[in-house]
Protein backbone atom coordinates (compact mmCIF):
# COMPACT_ATOMS: atom_id res chain seq x y z
CA UNK A 1 0.00 0.00 0.00
CA UNK A 2 0.82 3.16 -0.86
CA UNK A 3 0.44 6.67 0.90
CA UNK A 4 -0.55 9.40 -1.38
CA UNK A 5 1.82 11.12 -3.05
CA UNK A 6 1.84 15.03 -1.59
CA UNK A 7 1.92 13.05 2.37
CA UNK A 8 4.76 11.24 1.45
CA UNK A 9 6.65 14.50 0.35
CA UNK A 10 5.24 16.38 3.53
CA UNK A 11 7.15 13.47 5.40
CA UNK A 12 9.91 14.03 3.87
CA UNK A 13 10.20 17.75 4.02
CA UNK A 14 9.35 17.63 7.70
CA UNK A 15 11.69 14.46 8.11
CA UNK A 16 14.40 16.92 6.76
CA UNK A 17 14.31 19.18 8.97
CA UNK A 18 15.99 16.71 12.14
CA UNK A 19 19.28 15.63 11.74
CA UNK A 20 19.13 11.78 11.02
CA UNK A 21 20.98 10.60 14.02
CA UNK A 22 18.77 11.89 16.41
CA UNK A 23 15.87 10.47 13.77
CA UNK A 24 17.43 7.18 13.85
CA UNK A 25 17.72 6.97 17.75
CA UNK A 26 13.93 8.71 18.36
CA UNK A 27 12.64 5.72 15.48
CA UNK A 28 14.83 3.15 17.63
CA UNK A 29 13.15 4.03 20.92
CA UNK A 30 9.66 4.22 19.63
CA UNK A 31 9.73 0.82 17.45
CA UNK A 32 10.60 -0.63 21.12
CA UNK A 33 8.11 1.23 23.08
CA UNK A 34 5.45 -0.31 19.95
CA UNK A 35 6.58 -3.60 20.54
CA UNK A 36 6.36 -3.50 24.39
CA UNK A 37 3.67 -1.77 24.85
CA UNK A 38 4.62 1.14 27.12
CA UNK A 39 3.73 4.32 26.79
CA UNK A 40 6.97 6.60 25.33
CA UNK A 41 6.92 10.70 24.40
CA UNK A 42 6.79 10.37 20.20
CA UNK A 43 9.36 12.46 18.36
CA UNK A 44 6.90 13.64 15.71
CA UNK A 45 9.35 13.28 12.70
CA UNK A 46 10.50 9.78 13.64
CA UNK A 47 6.54 8.80 14.20
CA UNK A 48 5.88 10.61 10.42
CA UNK A 49 8.29 8.34 8.83
CA UNK A 50 8.02 4.87 10.38
CA UNK A 51 4.78 4.73 11.91
CA UNK A 52 1.97 6.82 10.24
CA UNK A 53 2.22 4.71 7.22
CA UNK A 54 1.50 1.34 8.87
CA UNK A 55 -1.40 3.17 10.64
CA UNK A 56 -2.94 4.69 7.28
CA UNK A 57 -2.32 1.50 5.78
CA UNK A 58 -4.10 -0.29 8.90
CA UNK A 59 -6.86 1.90 9.25
CA UNK A 60 -7.64 1.53 5.24
CA UNK A 61 -7.70 -1.80 5.31
CA UNK A 62 -10.28 -2.26 8.18
CA UNK A 63 -12.73 0.57 6.96
CA UNK A 64 -12.62 -1.88 4.13
CA UNK A 65 -14.13 -4.54 5.69
CA UNK A 66 -17.18 -2.75 7.09
CA UNK A 67 -20.48 -4.72 5.19
CA UNK A 68 -22.26 -3.80 2.48
CA UNK A 69 -25.70 -1.63 3.34
CA UNK A 70 -23.69 0.81 5.72
CA UNK A 71 -25.83 4.86 5.73
CA UNK A 72 -23.48 7.11 4.51
CA UNK A 73 -20.47 7.97 6.65
CA UNK A 74 -20.82 11.85 6.52
CA UNK A 75 -18.95 12.87 10.00
CA UNK A 76 -16.24 11.30 11.46
CA UNK A 77 -14.42 11.15 14.81
CA UNK A 78 -10.72 10.29 14.82
CA UNK A 79 -9.92 9.38 18.98
CA UNK A 80 -6.33 9.48 19.91
CA UNK A 81 -5.56 10.55 15.91
CA UNK A 82 -1.75 11.56 16.61
CA UNK A 83 -0.52 13.06 13.28
CA UNK A 84 -4.00 11.99 11.48
CA UNK A 85 -3.22 8.91 9.63
CA UNK A 86 -6.09 7.13 10.54
CA UNK A 87 -8.68 10.27 9.35
CA UNK A 88 -6.07 10.37 6.22
CA UNK A 89 -7.39 6.50 5.58
CA UNK A 90 -10.99 7.17 5.82
CA UNK A 91 -11.10 10.51 4.09
CA UNK A 92 -9.57 7.66 1.04
CA UNK A 93 -12.64 6.06 1.41
CA UNK A 94 -15.45 8.60 2.70
CA UNK A 95 -14.02 11.70 0.92
CA UNK A 96 -16.92 14.44 1.41
CA UNK A 97 -17.24 13.20 5.41
CA UNK A 98 -16.22 15.64 7.70
CA UNK A 99 -13.35 15.08 9.90
CA UNK A 100 -12.68 16.18 13.91
CA UNK A 101 -10.03 14.39 15.76
CA UNK A 102 -9.26 14.59 19.12
CA UNK A 103 -5.73 14.68 20.58
CA UNK A 104 -3.35 15.99 23.67
CA UNK A 105 -0.28 16.23 22.49
CA UNK A 106 -0.04 19.68 20.79
CA UNK A 107 3.10 18.72 18.66
CA UNK A 108 1.02 15.69 16.83
CA UNK A 109 -2.14 17.99 16.57
CA UNK A 110 -0.44 20.40 14.48
CA UNK A 111 1.15 17.77 12.08
CA UNK A 112 -2.42 16.41 11.59
CA UNK A 113 -3.85 19.89 10.78
CA UNK A 114 -0.96 20.32 8.58
CA UNK A 115 -2.50 16.75 6.52
CA UNK A 116 -6.23 17.80 6.66
CA UNK A 117 -6.24 21.28 7.30
CA UNK A 118 -10.54 20.85 7.13
CA UNK A 119 -10.62 18.81 9.85
CA UNK A 120 -11.62 19.60 13.66
CA UNK A 121 -9.26 18.91 16.34
CA UNK A 122 -10.18 18.72 20.11
CA UNK A 123 -7.62 19.43 21.98
CA UNK A 124 -7.89 17.10 25.22
CA UNK A 125 -7.27 13.89 26.85
CA UNK A 126 -9.43 11.50 25.44
CA UNK A 127 -9.08 9.23 28.74
CA UNK A 128 -10.64 12.18 30.94
CA UNK A 129 -13.70 12.65 28.32
CA UNK A 130 -16.40 11.94 29.96
CA UNK A 131 -19.54 11.96 26.77
CA UNK A 132 -17.85 12.12 23.01
CA UNK A 133 -19.49 14.19 20.41
CA UNK A 134 -22.01 12.04 18.34
CA UNK A 135 -20.68 11.06 14.80
CA UNK A 136 -21.12 8.57 12.17
CA UNK A 137 -18.23 7.16 12.04
CA UNK A 138 -15.93 6.87 15.44
CA UNK A 139 -12.42 5.15 15.33
CA UNK A 140 -9.73 4.51 17.84
CA UNK A 141 -7.03 3.46 15.64
CA UNK A 142 -3.87 2.03 17.68
CA UNK A 143 -5.03 4.64 21.14
CA UNK A 144 -7.26 3.14 22.94
CA UNK A 145 -3.82 0.84 24.79
CA UNK A 146 -3.44 4.16 26.16
CA UNK A 147 -6.76 5.73 26.34
CA UNK A 148 -8.18 2.84 28.60
CA UNK A 149 -10.25 0.03 27.55
CA UNK A 150 -12.52 1.61 29.90
CA UNK A 151 -13.78 4.28 27.34
CA UNK A 152 -14.90 1.83 24.53
CA UNK A 153 -18.63 1.80 25.65
CA UNK A 154 -18.21 5.83 25.83
CA UNK A 155 -16.85 5.41 22.07
CA UNK A 156 -19.38 3.04 21.46
CA UNK A 157 -22.51 5.70 22.61
CA UNK A 158 -21.05 8.25 20.34
CA UNK A 159 -20.97 6.11 16.84
CA UNK A 160 -24.38 7.04 15.12
CA UNK A 161 -23.29 4.03 12.45
CA UNK A 162 -19.75 2.61 13.10
CA UNK A 163 -17.09 2.25 15.95
CA UNK A 164 -14.00 0.89 14.61
CA UNK A 165 -10.99 -0.08 17.09
CA UNK A 166 -7.45 -1.06 16.07
CA UNK A 167 -4.46 -1.88 18.00
CA UNK A 168 -1.21 -3.87 17.40
CA UNK A 169 -1.57 -6.93 16.35
CA UNK A 170 0.58 -8.91 18.93
CA UNK A 171 -1.13 -10.80 21.86
CA UNK A 172 -1.51 -8.05 24.00
CA UNK A 173 -3.16 -6.13 21.24
CA UNK A 174 -5.56 -9.10 20.63
CA UNK A 175 -6.19 -9.16 24.47
CA UNK A 176 -7.38 -5.45 24.86
CA UNK A 177 -9.59 -5.99 21.29
CA UNK A 178 -11.60 -9.31 22.27
CA UNK A 179 -12.03 -7.67 26.15
CA UNK A 180 -13.75 -5.04 24.41
CA UNK A 181 -15.31 -7.47 22.09
CA UNK A 182 -16.62 -9.17 24.64
CA UNK A 183 -18.17 -6.07 26.37
CA UNK A 184 -19.91 -4.11 23.79
CA UNK A 185 -21.24 -7.34 22.22
CA UNK A 186 -22.39 -8.17 25.90
CA UNK A 187 -23.89 -4.43 25.85
CA UNK A 188 -25.88 -5.03 22.82
CA UNK A 189 -23.45 -4.06 20.23
CA UNK A 190 -24.18 -5.68 16.24
CA UNK A 191 -21.00 -7.12 14.93
CA UNK A 192 -19.62 -5.90 11.98
CA UNK A 193 -16.35 -7.02 11.76
CA UNK A 194 -13.87 -9.13 12.00
CA UNK A 195 -16.11 -11.87 13.54
CA UNK A 196 -18.84 -13.79 11.09
CA UNK A 197 -21.26 -13.95 14.25
CA UNK A 198 -21.59 -12.49 18.11
CA UNK A 199 -20.18 -15.90 19.28
CA UNK A 200 -17.65 -16.82 22.09
CA UNK A 201 -14.50 -16.00 20.24
CA UNK A 202 -12.66 -19.20 19.13
CA UNK A 203 -8.87 -18.23 19.15
CA UNK A 204 -7.25 -20.30 21.82
CA UNK A 205 -3.82 -18.75 23.82
CA UNK A 206 -1.29 -19.02 22.56
CA UNK A 207 -2.65 -17.99 19.32
CA UNK A 208 -4.45 -14.87 18.69
CA UNK A 209 -6.31 -12.72 15.86
CA UNK A 210 -4.43 -10.68 13.83
CA UNK A 211 -4.43 -9.81 10.33
CA UNK A 212 -1.47 -7.82 8.29
CA UNK A 213 -1.51 -4.79 5.28
CA UNK A 214 1.76 -4.63 3.51
CA UNK A 215 3.19 -0.92 3.66
CA UNK A 216 5.94 0.41 1.37
CA UNK A 217 8.94 1.52 2.87
CA UNK A 218 10.47 4.81 1.81
CA UNK A 219 14.43 4.60 1.70
CA UNK A 220 14.38 7.01 4.53
CA UNK A 221 12.42 4.60 6.66
CA UNK A 222 14.81 1.33 5.47
CA UNK A 223 17.49 3.53 6.33
CA UNK A 224 16.33 4.07 10.23
CA UNK A 225 15.19 0.28 10.56
CA UNK A 226 18.28 -0.89 8.85
CA UNK A 227 16.83 -2.73 6.54
CA UNK A 228 17.19 -3.80 3.14
CA UNK A 229 13.10 -4.74 2.36
CA UNK A 230 11.07 -2.33 0.40
CA UNK A 231 8.46 -3.07 2.26
CA UNK A 232 6.90 -4.28 5.63
CA UNK A 233 3.84 -5.93 6.89
CA UNK A 234 2.09 -4.16 9.47
CA UNK A 235 0.11 -6.64 11.83
CA UNK A 236 -2.66 -5.12 13.56
CA UNK A 237 -5.88 -6.68 15.52
CA UNK A 238 -9.34 -5.05 15.50
CA UNK A 239 -13.21 -4.80 15.84
CA UNK A 240 -15.84 -2.98 14.48
CA UNK A 241 -19.52 -3.03 15.24
CA UNK A 242 -22.46 -1.01 13.32
CA UNK A 243 -25.62 0.62 15.10
CA UNK A 244 -27.88 -1.48 12.33
CA UNK A 245 -27.35 -5.38 12.07
CA UNK A 246 -25.79 -5.53 8.82
CA UNK A 247 -25.60 -9.25 7.06
CA UNK A 248 -21.75 -10.74 8.11
CA UNK A 249 -20.11 -13.44 5.63
CA UNK A 250 -20.14 -16.83 6.77
CA UNK A 251 -15.88 -17.02 7.00
CA UNK A 252 -12.97 -15.09 7.79
CA UNK A 253 -9.43 -16.14 6.66
CA UNK A 254 -7.52 -15.61 9.40
CA UNK A 255 -4.42 -17.17 8.10
CA UNK A 256 -2.46 -16.69 4.82
CA UNK A 257 -3.80 -18.65 2.66
CA UNK A 258 -1.63 -21.76 1.23
CA UNK A 259 -1.29 -22.44 -2.28
CA UNK A 260 -0.72 -26.14 -3.35
CA UNK A 261 -0.54 -28.13 -6.81
CA UNK A 262 -4.45 -28.42 -7.72
CA UNK A 263 -5.98 -27.13 -4.11
CA UNK A 264 -5.57 -24.12 -1.56
CA UNK A 265 -6.32 -24.45 2.03
CA UNK A 266 -7.58 -21.55 4.05
CA UNK A 267 -7.77 -21.30 7.46
CA UNK A 268 -11.12 -19.78 9.00
CA UNK A 269 -12.85 -18.13 11.82
CA UNK A 270 -16.80 -19.18 11.55
CA UNK A 271 -19.70 -18.95 13.49
CA UNK A 272 -18.99 -22.92 14.44
CA UNK A 273 -15.21 -22.14 15.08
CA UNK A 274 -11.93 -22.15 13.45
CA UNK A 275 -12.03 -24.29 10.85
CA UNK A 276 -9.52 -25.79 8.20
CA UNK A 277 -11.01 -25.51 4.36
CA UNK A 278 -9.42 -27.63 1.56
CA UNK A 279 -10.77 -25.97 -1.79
CA UNK A 280 -10.01 -27.81 -4.85
CA UNK A 281 -10.19 -27.20 -8.84
CA UNK A 282 -13.42 -29.19 -9.16
CA UNK A 283 -14.94 -26.46 -7.31
CA UNK A 284 -13.94 -23.81 -9.90
CA UNK A 285 -16.17 -20.89 -8.60
CA UNK A 286 -14.98 -21.35 -5.32
CA UNK A 287 -11.27 -22.24 -5.74
CA UNK A 288 -11.35 -19.27 -7.88
CA UNK A 289 -12.18 -17.17 -5.14
CA UNK A 290 -9.74 -18.63 -2.79
CA UNK A 291 -6.85 -18.30 -5.57
CA UNK A 292 -6.95 -14.26 -5.16
CA UNK A 293 -8.27 -14.68 -1.55
CA UNK A 294 -5.81 -12.66 0.78
CA UNK A 295 -5.13 -12.82 4.62
CA UNK A 296 -8.15 -11.03 6.08
CA UNK A 297 -10.63 -11.45 3.26
CA UNK A 298 -14.49 -12.31 4.29
CA UNK A 299 -14.60 -16.12 2.62
CA UNK A 300 -18.15 -17.30 1.39
CA UNK A 301 -17.59 -21.09 0.24
CA UNK A 302 -20.03 -21.89 -2.65
CA UNK A 303 -21.55 -25.54 -1.05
Amino acid sequence: MHLPVEIRQRIEERASEVPFAELKRAAAAMSDAYREGRPLAVSPAAYLVTRMPATYAATYSVLRELPEGLPPIETVLDVGAGTGAASLATRALFPNAKIEMIERDAALAREARAFIPDAGIIAADAARIERFPERDLVMASYSLGEIGAVAAIRLWQAARVALVIIEPGTPKGFALIRAIRDELLAAGAPMAAPCPGSMTCPMAHPDWCHFAARVERSSLHRRLKDGDLGYEDEKYSYVAFTREPLPLPPARIVRRPQHHPGWIELRTCTERGLETERVTKRERETFRAARHAVWGDAFDRKR
